[in-house]
């Protein structure tokens, strides 16, 4: 399997994206990454949310990046990343419920919060991590809408209780600075960036 994107980074392993996120692997796949996807199963709570964020989302991002690495059969670069939304200083992750999702939308309402998002790179015995950020801010919110959005169960899998890129939870921002990918939840640039450092790195070691 190749992909332009493998290409230009000289890429002489498999990639390989250690997630179970949908909105991940089309990101990759539509700037011409080609990958394979593994869904490794990490205790996400083993990891302190008191942690500042950026070292919250790296460390989650490793995880499961060297969870990853440990599914593969021959060698790899495998992807981890992780995202979570921060309000005044509180870490809103994905809602456990349809109620814990309307509480987090109504907090968000009218508000601007930070998005964090993590990457992580793991090669055998290498590892490094990197963190894009967005500032993301809601428009009020009417009951009603923020029902409509609940019901629907767009909210149950995403940090902060929804998605920039859904047709609903899209026309609930009204301004955003910083990356759009890393609210999305994978920040393209910084994977790039990062991804083709990572590869220099060894080829210059």
């Amino acid at each position: 399997m190749t992909g332009k994107m493998n290409g230009i980074l000289g890429l002489t392993k498999p990639l390989i994206l250690a997630s179970q996120s949908p909105r991940r692997r089309e990101l990759l796949t539509r700037i011409g990454f080609a990958f394979s996807a593994v869904s490794p199963d990490v205790d996400e709570a083993s990891v302190s949310d008191t942690l500042p964020p950026h070292e919250y989302v790296s460390a989650l991002a490793l995880m499961k990046a060297l969870k990853g690495a440990a599914m593969c059969t021959s060698p790899s670069i495998v992807i981890g990343s992780d995202t979570t939304v921060v309000l005044d200083g509180m870490v809103l992750n994905k809602p456990v419920s349809a109620h814990d999702a309307t509480r987090m939308l109504k907090t968000l309402s009218g508000r601007t919060h930070t998005v964090y998002t993590g990457i992580a790179l793991v090669d055998g015995g290498r590892s490094t991590t990197a963190v894009g950020t967005a500032k993301v801010t809601f428009r009020d919110l009417d009951d009603d809408e923020i029902a409509a959005y609940v019901e629907g169960g767009s909210p149950m899998d995403k940090a902060g209780a929804y998605g920039i890129q859904d047709d609903q939870g899209a026309v609930f921002v009204s301004s955003i600075e910083g990356c759009y990918f890393a609210v999305v939840g994978l920040p393209m640039s910084l994977l790039y960036t990062t991804l083709r450092d990572f590869v220099r790195d060894e080829q210059h070691a």
